[in-house]
């Protein structure tokens, strides 16, 4: 049987927490920042857990991580 591939872009986008969660940054923070307030910006530095309807998806082009 061969080996599974995984998706290299989805690699270098998500990480594994300790638990098996899957974690991402936020987007919207490249550019166009000066319309945005500094609160918002601030937040969408802040890396956020992927929602658990797009687990099942995302385990299967990243199946070694």
């Amino acid at each position: 049987m061969p080996k599974m591939k995984t998706t290299k872009a989805a690699a270098k986008r998500f990480k594994s927490t300790g638990t098996g969660k899957l974690k991402r940054n936020k987007a919207y923070k490249s550019h166009i920042l000066t319309k945005k307030s500094q609160k918002r910006k601030r937040n969408l530095r802040k890396a956020a857990i992927t929602d658990a309807t797009n687990v099942k998806n995302m385990k299967k082009i990243l199946p070694y991580i």
